[in-house]
């Protein structure tokens, strides 16, 4: 059962902390897979090819199947790991983060090392404009022009809105249903209806509600 609400970042975001002397850029982007997610850590290494460090995390998936993170020559679990645990603590899925540290002369033990990595991460993210999507069932509904008008009212009074609808003999209507509310619909429209309205699934998908 896929997850009925997940988080997605709209775009690209960024932010920038200093420590000690250390600057830790952050850079946060949307990917849609591991492909994306690895060109991307590749990108950032080859745009910050001076800096010290460029760690990474990312978070592929609605139920978060697929994680990785690499610390990238700190000392282990003080940059990849608490970046992954940012990602995923906010929801947000579908997402990859690069930490790219300049030393500055000063280590910071792991102690600091952890809260500057997972800060600059927290950072970008608060930074970004970030929106939940729905699970839903794009259902396409056949009736007769008399049941119309109750068809409409049901899914007004669910703030479920019409995408499209064709007028010929009959009438058919396109409408995306959240996951949680798809039986219980299609059960009322079909009483409303004296079971004159018909129901196809054309696909599963997320959606911004």
């Amino acid at each position: 059962m896929a997850d009925e609400r997940v988080k997605r970042l709209m775009g690209e975001t960024t932010a920038e902390l200093v420590e000690k002397k250390s600057r830790f850029i952050a850079t946060v982007r949307p990917v849609s897979n591991e492909e994306e997610a690895s060109a991307f850590i590749e990108e950032m290494k080859k745009k910050y090819y001076d800096a010290r460090h460029n760690c990474s995390a990312f978070v592929i998936g609605e139920s978060a199947q697929l994680t990785r993170s690499s610390d990238d020559g700190e000392p282990s679990g003080t940059a990849g790991r608490p970046m992954l645990e940012v990602l995923l603590g906010s929801g947000i899925r579908d997402v990859a983060a690069v930490v790219t540290r300049y030393f500055g002369g000063t280590l910071l033990g792991t102690g600091g090392l952890v809260r500057a990595y997972s800060g600059a991460v927290k950072a970008a993210l608060e930074a970004g404009e970030v929106r939940e999507q729905r699970f839903g069932v794009r259902l396409r509904i056949r009736t007769d022009y008399n049941s119309v008008g109750k068809i409409q009212y049901i899914l007004a009074g669910k703030n479920i809105g019409i995408e499209d609808s064709k007028y010929t003999e009959n009438v058919e209507m396109t409408a995306i249903v959240p996951i949680e509310e798809y039986d219980r619909l299609c059960t009322e429209l079909t009483e409303a209806t004296s079971a004159r309205a018909r129901f196809e699934e054309m696909e599963c998908l997320y959606y911004l509600a």
